[in-house]
């Protein structure tokens, strides 16, 4: 694709959590840099001073590092690099190629507002001063922004995913590079950071397009060689808006709380605008960095589909090894309350087979937690459907012998279990459902979960006695207590 040297950069802003959008944009360039062997770097841009927040820093970079996003070199902070922007910035008014503008806000949206009612661009005339006239204004202390002067004519460029897009200068205002207080714009600041940090290539969402045509002026007025552009698709909502901070769409931390695997949530943004052109959906960090390069962005928008990555998320669930899983849900149970770190490390094997038996029914992490809790504790409340239907008084008998048989078998095994129960069917002359299902519900308080004779295996002969007698219990006191 190029005999340069590849380098890139995610550049997130710490005016809120890490979303989607940036995070797949990150991970664009960063499968981009390893696939050609180049490098993946970290940009905070962080010179918004009214809306950056330095606490949200740490949680994006965290987030960052959760999707496996490992840059190669010491993160850069913008307002740490205020000098560098002054220089640029003086240096473009030296060459001619910026000046200083003393239009007020207030000149401009008038200008704005006549120029619209009149159906005609805006004038610069009003933001442009003889050098006579910014002389005197200078003298008279009035307060200035630097603005860049726009040229006539029409800009062109080849991008990566789009193909050639132009826009004629007349449509761009002289953009301010540099506020009344020297600090610098977006725009200023970008190209100065990218050309400071050796960027090859621009990845960036579409709505950037705008702003690629001012940096590109930048660009060749600041003397730099200009980068290559590639802008990706947006991100959109099931109701076709953006997903964004500001519409208060989940950031990626937040999917990590609710059991999305970092690798899940790597794999299905990758599919956002990118595709490997295969019927295959599911792949491994590894197997993208092989495969991904920019012949296969699709320009069209993305719809985020949380179905659709939770069944993603469900693939990559099943492909993790029980031990691994089990090392993922352990905190999870810890912090619901289920059991504690000591008594986990004492019945590792333990959680490695509650993991197995749920492990087909998870879509999430967190399912393990809300599906298995009755492994780890059960406070004898049951399913209040299931109850009616399935504690009976003929069931508290069938449940009574059964657990009579269950207490005296040598050993407990899911093949012992189940010969115990369905030899007891046939002696009653009733169908297995019969005892199987108020069984379930008495030992797990719920009507459905794994298959019944590999649950009460794991739960263990005392357990699941114990928990059956307390059922027949409560049934007895249910019938009496109703009569």
């Amino acid at each position: 694709m190029t005999d340069k040297h590849v380098k890139v950069r995610i550049a997130p802003s710490p005016t809120g959590y890490l979303h989607v959008g940036t995070a797949r944009t990150a991970i664009f360039n960063y499968l981009f840099a390893r696939h050609y062997g180049g490098e993946f770097v970290v940009r905070i841009e962080d010179t918004d001073l009214e809306r950056s927040k330095p606490e949200l820093i740490e949680p994006i970079l965290s987030a960052l590092e959760w999707l496996g996003l490992q840059w190669d070199e010491k993160v850069v902070y913008q307002s740490q690099r205020s000098e560098l922007y002054r220089e640029a910035a003086q240096r473009l008014v030296d060459t001619g190629h910026a000046y200083r503008s003393f239009a007020t806000p207030e000149e401009i949206q008038a200008e704005r507002e006549k120029s619209r009612a009149e159906k005609r661009p805006f004038s610069r005339e009003l933001l442009r001063h003889s050098e006579e006239e910014t002389a005197r204004r200078l003298d008279a202390g009035e307060s200035y922004s630097v603005r860049l002067r726009i040229p006539e004519g029409v800009t062109t460029f080849t991008d990566m995913v789009l193909g050639e897009i132009s826009r004629d200068y007349e449509d761009i205002e002289d953009l301010i590079i540099a506020r009344s207080d020297g600090s610098a714009t977006y725009n200023l600041a970008v190209v100065v950071d990218d050309h400071d940090m050796g960027i090859t290539h621009v990845i960036r969402g579409n709505d950037h397009i705008s702003n690629t045509f001012k940096q590109i002026h930048l660009y060749h007025a600041l003397g730099y060689d200009v980068p290559r552009f590639g802008h990706v698709p947006l991100i959109l909502r099931p109701d076709k808006k953006k997903v964004s901070k500001r519409l208060g769409d989940k950031d990626v931390a937040e999917y990590r709380a609710e059991g999305i695997l970092a690798e899940a949530m790597f794999n299905y943004l990758c599919l956002l605008g990118w595709s490997p052109k295969t019927d295959r959906e599911v792949y491994t960090p590894e197997e993208m960095i092989g495969i991904f390069d920019e012949k296969h962005f699709n320009p069209s928008n993305a719809v985020f589909d949380e179905e659709k990555l939770l069944a993603i998320n469900r693939e990559h669930i099943m492909k993790k090894t029980d031990h691994d899983l089990a090392v993922l849900v352990a905190p999870l149970l810890v912090d619901a309350g289920l059991t504690t770190k000591y008594w986990l490390e004492t019945r590792w094997v333990y959680l490695r087979e509650v993991i197995s038996l749920l492990k087909e029914r998870a879509k999430r992490l967190t399912d393990f937690v809300s599906m298995g809790g009755y492994f780890f504790g059960f406070d004898y409340t049951y399913d209040p459907k299931a109850e009616q239907k399935r504690f009976t008084p003929a069931a508290a008998d069938l449940m009574e012998e059964l657990a009579a048989r269950f207490e005296a078998l040598e050993p407990f095994t899911h093949e012992t279990a189940e010969q115990a129960l369905v030899k007891l069917a046939e002696e009653k002359n009733v169908k297995p459902a019969e005892l199987i299902h108020p069984t379930r519900l008495a030992v797990s308080g719920v009507p459905a979960g794994p298959g019944l004779y590999d649950m009460l295996a794991v739960l263990s002969q005392r357990v699941v006695v114990e928990r059956m007698k307390n059922a027949v219990e409560h049934i007895r006191n249910t019938k009496h207590s109703s009569e």
